[in-house]
């Protein structure tokens, strides 16, 4: 496969288009709808892209509320953090994810867009900015530190901030008291005008190797390696097994699950090759790896 690319300096372009590229490419991002407050008591609210979890001990997170790009002034968010160093970092989800674009709108620094955008403001236990009431989780945080990227249009300012208060809306627990990522339902951003909403169209699972080691695509047979039907995906899947089925096990899962296909197709191994590739890869479709892993096998055993 050859692989072909366009490849630009980032130095040599427009910082508009390098925003484009990066906020194009580095996505879906979630959001943080940050309450800030001014020194005359003031709420402030704006939503920021440039968002993440970074320590769980301690508990940090940061968010980048860049200068503008057209008049490289700095965001009322950042001068308010300056002055009072606390934000709630409030969580956007579907139901509030239009209330939370107005918010976005250029007010001047004395509008309170709690009332502009139809919010409820809540007081906070640590801090002294409010938490949104429509928001499903509000994080009150303290500022630890700002960093300051950069003094010209689009630069970021890295809000450093440690949870000090986390309050949780009971409808969007699972049975174990955990956060359901279907009832959350969190919306994040994309390039341009575009959202991405994480719902069940939307989301899967991979389970995640943190104790255990996969094969590795080394270990892969060069006849799945070079299958026409299996994609990177399905190899990366198969190369996820911690170890791969023996010749025994393989031998019983023909006879009791393939014997019919095998049968059918006996007098032409071509089809029968691929076939077993297409039946394989629905079960990994399915999350059935190791049956995956004997489907495949089965063609070359016995």
């Amino acid at each position: 496969m050859t692989h072909t690319f366009n490849t630009y300096d980032p130095k040599e372009l427009p910082i508009p288009k390098v925003h484009q590229y990066l906020l194009g490419a580095v996505g879906p991002r979630p959001i943080a709808f940050a309450s800030t407050i001014d020194e005359n008591g003031v709420p402030n609210l704006a939503p920021f892209s440039f968002f993440n979890v970074f320590s769980a001990n301690p508990p940090i997170l940061i968010f980048s509320p860049a200068r503008s790009g057209r008049t490289g002034e700095a965001k009322d968010t950042y001068h308010n953090v300056k002055r009072i160093p606390e934000v709630v970092i409030n969580i956007v989800n579907y139901d509030i994810v239009h209330q939370v674009s107005l918010a976005s709108s250029p007010y001047p620094s004395d509008v309170n867009e709690f009332v502009k955008a139809g919010f409820t403001p809540l007081p906070s236990e640590t801090i002294r900015p409010f938490r949104v009431a429509e928001s499903p989780v509000q994080l009150e945080c303290k500022v630890n530190e700002v960093v300051e990227l950069g003094q010209g249009g689009g630069a970021g300012n890295l809000i450093i901030c440690e949870v000090t208060r986390i309050h949780i809306r009971p409808d969007i627990l699972d049975e174990n008291g955990m956060i359901d990522q279907h009832k959350i339902d969190l919306v994040s951003r994309m390039g341009g005008n575009w959202y991405c909403r994480s719902d069940k169209n939307s989301m899967f699972e991979i389970t995640k190797p943190i104790t255990t080691c996969g094969v590795g695509f080394d270990q892969l047979p060069e006849d799945i390696l070079r299958s026409t039907v299996l994609t990177a995906n399905n190899l990366g899947q198969l190369a996820g097994i911690t170890e791969i089925p023996n010749e025994t096990d393989v031998n019983e899962y023909k006879l009791l699950e393939l014997s019919d296909l095998f049968v059918s197709l006996e007098d032409n191994p071509v089809e029968l090759e691929l076939e077993l590739h297409r039946h394989a890869q629905q079960l990994l479709a399915e999350e059935k790896l190791e049956e995956a892993w004997m489907t495949l096998l089965s063609f070359n055993n016995g």
